[in-house]
């Protein structure tokens, strides 16, 4: 079988690149090479052997219908990450994963492609699963900044103002997305599903939680806290924490 991994030259990317190699299947790469997760490279990356390389944006018509010419199923990591700075980044994200994802839906319909495999992200779920103990599974609004200026970090009942208890958030749960970022990756979810009923297709969406592992950039928002963490280590600094330290975070290995 022969998979196009658009951002396959990323950190998940080049991990699934490997499996599929390993696996006996025939892979092709595109990806852009953002400066964002990539620095400012000028060289292609160094991929297993066997891959077929290719340099192009997803946003690229011609390039994607080019690089699917007998594909069998596409697994769609190509994707601008981290939460932006600020608002006036909204633009690039919308354009770099809904207008990407878009022009590559329609090249797969174009070309025959039915099957596909999007990177998700937990990030549409929004600020987790909370309870409180009179009135249930609740959302909380944003945090105060009264309230952290006085060391409450926790989120209160929107409802009676007591304190929640955080829980496991279920596959089913209700998305939620509260930043640029995780708007743009549901967006691609529904776009997927659209394509889908309209090519006959199948897609599924693997919604990732912090990623980590071997090849995982260092020092930026890309990375997360784990390599942000580990580099201050390997410097003999001790991690910066915010707040009290008590947060949590769920990680998955990369492999």
């Amino acid at each position: 079988m022969l998979t196009l991994v658009t951002g396959g030259a990323g950190f998940i990317g080049s991990h699934i690149v490997t499996a599929l190699l390993e696996a006996g299947h025939d892979v092709r790469v595109l990806d852009v090479l953002l400066p964002a997760a990539h620095g400012d490279r000028a060289e292609p990356p160094v991929l297993p052997a066997g891959a077929d390389w290719r340099r192009a944006d997803v946003r690229d018509r011609a390039a994607v219908e080019d690089a699917l010419r007998g594909v069998d199923a596409v697994c769609h990591q190509a994707a601008m990450v981290g939460l932006g700075k600020d608002f006036a980044d909204a633009p690039d994200y919308v354009s770099c994963n809904d207008h990407g994802t878009a022009v590559l839906l329609a090249a797969m319909a174009a070309t025959g492609v039915r099957s596909l495999v999007l990177a998700g992200s937990m990030v549409v779920y929004g600020e987790g699963r909370y309870a409180c103990a009179r009135h249930g599974v609740v959302r909380p609004g944003p945090r105060r900044v009264a309230d952290l200026d006085a060391g409450r970090f926790e989120p209160p009942c929107p409802q009676c103002g007591d304190p929640l208890a955080p829980g496991l958030v279920t596959e089913d749960a209700p998305t939620d997305p509260r930043n640029v970022y995780a708007a743009t990756k549901l967006a691609q979810e529904h776009l997927a599903a659209a394509w889908a009923r309209a090519a006959d297709g199948r897609a599924v969406s693997l919604r990732y939680h912090n990623v980590y592992g071997p090849g995982m950039p260092r020092d930026t928002p890309y990375a997360g806290v784990a390599a942000l963490f580990r580099s201050a280590l390997a410097r003999g600094e001790a991690p910066r924490v915010f707040e009290d330290g008590a947060q949590r975070r769920d990680f998955v290995h990369v492999r």
